[in-house]
């Protein structure tokens, strides 16, 4: 099978690192210093599974048409992915991996809905540079047909080709699993609103307190919409509703202890490492998908509201707020 990743930062490196290493026929899609880089030198990835030099074909754009095109770039550059390889993708099955829920319904103005798989990621990767990546944790790959137009034996061949490189699970209700990982990522504002760590971050219980005040404003405003969250590969729902549950200090301390010890490695989430590389974030599908669902909804969201706004400040400004000055712009938006 022909494959092609488009985006060579930390997941999209990773997912064609691996499989390269694996034996499968795949290049990697990317911005011109990426693909000079990767080109000459090779793609590093370092981590959790040791260190690796990976000689993979890098282009700017498509030269091909694969098979199978795994779409790893963030929400906001998927149409323009898209609009640049279109010609040698109509037929190819598209295998989308951005957080949120949005970007299966972006790439279906494009192409056949049911040439989509949906994908969710549960494997941590950190982009250092062009052409370097660090895997930070495992986990396992989820996949899914949210429009129920794709065929069983598709969904299982793509499974099998991408079990090489991590464990893949198909999933029959992927939205409910999607909604979930946005409370997985909706933590990652924080970070980049401190310029911080994960662990730097969290490791302040006042900090986390935020953390769990975004996940009852969500929990309350996906019950009321009348949205089921479904468990993910170790990450059950449940721990969204024991922690809400329970007073927020003692909730605090407990996803404090949680988040301070994700990897031996900083982690820096998402959203900071593409404030960290000048780009815009994938803000407005995380914590701003709460937000768009108040509003379709005739409700509020005002904490992942003032959330939102902070991170487009820091990605406005270059400035990034203290512990203080973040606390004290939400502290009469926590329950």
């Amino acid at each position: 099978m022909k494959i092609a990743v488009i985006g060579a930062g930390a997941i999209g490196a990773l997912i064609a690192g691996y499989l390269k290493l694996k034996g499968e026929d795949v290049s990697l899609v990317g911005r011109p210093e990426a693909v000079c880089i990767i080109n000459k030198e090779g793609l590093k990835i370092s981590g959790v599974r040791g260190n690796f030099k990976v000689d993979i074909f890098a282009h700017e754009v498509l030269t091909y048409k694969p098979e199978l095109l795994i779409l790893a770039t963030k929400t906001q550059d998927i149409e323009s992915a898209l609009k640049d390889n279109l010609s040698l993708i109509k037929d190819s099955i598209i295998v989308t991996t951005q957080n949120g829920v949005q970007a299966d319904n972006i790439v279906s103005r494009y192409l056949p809905q049911g040439n989509i798989i949906s994908s969710i990621v549960m494997f941590g990767s950190t982009y250092f540079s062009p052409g370097k990546v660090v895997h930070n944790f495992e986990g396992s790959w989820v996949l899914g047909d949210i429009f129920k137009k794709i065929s069983d034996s598709r969904i299982l061949s793509v499974s099998l080709t991408l079990d090489k490189a991590f464990t893949t699970i198909i999933s029959e209700d992927i939205l409910g699993m999607k909604y979930l990982k946005i409370f997985v990522n909706a933590n990652n504002c924080i970070p980049a609103i401190l310029g911080l760590s994960m662990q730097e971050a969290f490791s302040d219980p006042e900090v986390s307190r935020v953390s769990i005040g975004i996940w009852k404003e969500g929990f309350d405003l996906l019950s009321q919409a009348g949205i089921k969250l479904v468990s993910l590969p170790g990450f059950p729902v449940e721990n969204i509703t024991r922690l809400i549950s329970i007073p927020s200090n003692e909730a605090a301390k407990a996803f404090s202890g949680i988040m301070t010890k994700l990897s031996k490695d900083p982690l820096y989430g998402s959203i900071l490492q593409s404030i960290k590389r000048g780009r815009s974030s994938e803000i407005d599908y995380i914590n701003g998908e709460f937000v768009s669902l108040a509003e379709r909804h005739r409700l509020t969201a005002p904490l992942n509201n003032k959330l939102v706004s902070m991170v487009h400040e820091v990605e406005e400004t270059k400035k990034f707020f203290s512990k203080e000055g973040l606390f004290n712009s939400v502290k009469l938006l926590l329950n």
